[in-house]
């Protein structure tokens, strides 16, 4: 039987079909749909969303420990929290099978940089394998779990955009039989003491020495296709970029290929005897020169990055004018697209939120990854920086530091939402707390983890797999840590009075304050706790054009449903979901709410 396939798709696949026991991971795009699709087999595997990615990283290690084979997903920057387990776990070995999935993101389409996670597999000296389609995805997945118990090692499964969103045509199997190991204890392996890890490092090293031969001399996935013996151009390439490199190539006469599915520990031999039988290699690969640098390394003359760009997205047409200077001669239409920028949804709870705190005079506003990045467009422009996961609340604090000892007066307000304050904003709260400082720490709790699509967290009650959980209470949470209970403010952040305020008395306090915005995304499919608490009855806002001055503060709220005529402001009744933003802006009593 075969089926269309996503590669994230096709990864879960390929787990449910190699026994997959035990799988953790926190939601980040390119990688999110790879659990999603995991918990369709709930009633034979079990899977999770983790508060991050190095608990998800920790909880397949044990998993594996314990004799189950586990995967773990993120994105490219999750793996940078997750390094930590990573490396020592390289060290220690596996019992079942284990794989870690990244996802990178060349393009930086949905990202804040764009890292060549492949140099993590040869800083913490793993096995990786990297597919370059949907089909190759599900079967490289199978075989990760197969070399991971065969070399005593986690195997990095290396995916970019392209192949976890693209679909392609992928052949099912059946699910093989748990096969969980009996666990015995075995200190000397999974202690990683100093004494215990200079022998694992000694025994890494042997390790992979014969991960490089089975890369070199048996590995299936690493082939050579050629149509003459007598070729004169060499490619060697993997991923994705394989991919273009074929589809460029593919009219010129004697061009042989080298495609590599398994990239750390490289081919080497096999390398060198196919750099001797071509008289130019080219070497086509995203981001990093990760292969060409170790060709080099090793005397192996190569054509890399001083024609193949090192930094964003590759596709057909830029390697066909890098290699042949060629343009693609493909249709271009003569008609431009209009540019359209991301923006808060019609209804977010973020804009009322960002609309009264970007009225606040002499304030730095330090935010974090998720929607409300958007804050920093026009025209709210309410954010002046965005780091990683957590940063919001940590970055705020070392600011604020600066900030007092400066003559300015001005005040940090730090930012972030539900998920990433049980991602890493915990503890960046406790460092506020911890070291006294001032800042007015802001948690965004829209009931979701909404920027990757709607996942559940542990704030939403419930779990991946659907049951109902424990719900983390943030405010208590807060108090655990220290932020005395008259200095946390709960508030409607779609009525902008109440942010108002508790952002007034938060300015005026020198000490450790906390304003929690509670109210369920738009795009969420409401729970009965939601519907429960929340009025989340239909309505719209409309103008009153006899009264309407066209003043256009109501277009400075950034609403996507308000939108401009030549000589008048009007309301898209389609899109607007009644959140009242705009209304309460209005100083001219000219825009009602109608309940539908």
């Amino acid at each position: 039987m075969r089926e269309l396939m996503t590669g994230n798709e096709a990864v879960a696949r390929g787990a449910y079909e190699a026994g997959l026991v035990f799988a953790s991971a926190y939601p980040g795009t390119p990688s999110t749909e790879i659990l999603e699709n995991l918990s369709k087999y709930k009633e034979e595997l079990y899977c999770e969303w983790a508060p991050n990615e190095k608990v998800a990283m920790e909880a397949a290690v044990g998993a594996s420990i314990a004799g189950g084979r586990s995967l773990c997903a993120m994105k490219h920057v999750g793996l940078n929290v997750a390094a930590d387990p990573l490396f020592t776990f390289a060290y220690t070995g596996v019992t079942g099978g284990c794989v870690i999935v990244s996802a990178d993101d060349p393009g930086m389409h949905s990202s804040q940089n764009e890292q060549d996670n492949r140099n993590y597999a040869v800083a913490a000296r793993v096995l990786m394998l990297e597919p370059s389609s949907s089909a190759e995805a599900k079967e490289m997945t199978k075989l990760a779990f197969e070399l991971s118990e065969r070399f005593d090692t986690p195997v990095l499964l290396r995916l970019t955009t392209r192949v976890c969103h693209s679909k392609g045509i992928v052949e099912l199997g059946e699910r093989a039989e748990d096969k969980i190991v009996t666990y015995e204890k075995n200190i000397r392996k999974y202690v990683a003491t100093p004494a215990n890890a200079k022998v694992l490092r000694v025994n890494l090293e042997d390790r992979l020495k014969e991960m490089e031969n089975y890369s070199s001399f048996d590995c299936s996935l690493n082939y050579e296709e050629r149509d003459s013996q007598n070729s004169k151009i060499g490619v060697i390439s993997s991923g994705v970029a394989y991919q273009y490199s074929k589809e460029v190539f593919e009219k010129e006469n004697s061009v042989a290929f080298l495609k590599l599915g398994m990239t750390y520990p490289l081919p080497m031999a096999k390398i060198m005897d196919f750099a001797k039988s071509v008289d130019k290699l080219y070497v086509v690969e995203e981001c990093d020169p990760y292969i060409e640098r170790q060709l080099k390394e090793n005397g192996i003359k190569c054509i890399g990055k001083e024609l193949i760009p090192s930094y964003d997205e590759l596709n057909t047409d830029i390697v066909r004018k890098a290699i042949f200077g060629k343009e693609s001669g493909c249709y271009k239409s003569e008609l431009e697209a209009v540019g359209r920028p991301p923006v808060m949804c019609a209804g977010c709870p973020h804009r009322g939120f960002f609309y009264a705190l970007s009225k606040k005079k002499n304030v730095m506003v330090t935010g974090d990854i998720g929607c409300y990045t958007l804050a920093a467009s026009e025209p709210l422009n309410a954010l002046d920086t965005t780091i990683c996961m957590g940063a919001g609340l940590s970055a705020g604090h070392g600011a604020a530091v600066v900030m007092n000892k400066s003559d300015n007066n001005m005040r940090v307000v730090g930012v972030l939402g539900d998920s990433t304050f049980f991602h890493s904003g915990i503890t960046s709260l406790m460092d506020v707390v911890y070291n006294a400082g001032n800042s007015i720490s802001v948690i965004l709790d829209n009931r979701i983890t909404a920027m990757t699509g709607q996942q559940e967290n542990p704030g939403t009650g419930f779990t991946l797999m659907g049951k109902p959980a424990v719900e983390a209470d943030i405010p208590m949470m807060c108090k655990a840590i220290g932020i005395k209970e008259n200095n946390i403010y709960i508030v409607n952040p779609l009525v902008l009075s109440e942010v108002d305020e508790a952002l007034d008395e938060c300015l005026e306090k020198d000490e450790p304050t906390v304003i929690i915005t509670r109210w369920p995304c738009v795009l969420k499919k409401f729970s009965n706790q939601d519907i429960k608490e929340f009025d989340l009855s239909k309505k719209v806002c409309k103008i009153d054009q006899d009264k309407c001055k066209n003043c256009k503060l109501c277009v400075k709220t950034g609403c996507p449903a308000i939108y401009n005529t030549k000589d008048r402001v009007k309301i898209n009744l389609d899109a607007c979901t009644g959140c009242s933003v705009c209304m309460q802006v209005c100083p001219f009593d000219a825009i009602k709410l109608e309940v539908l």
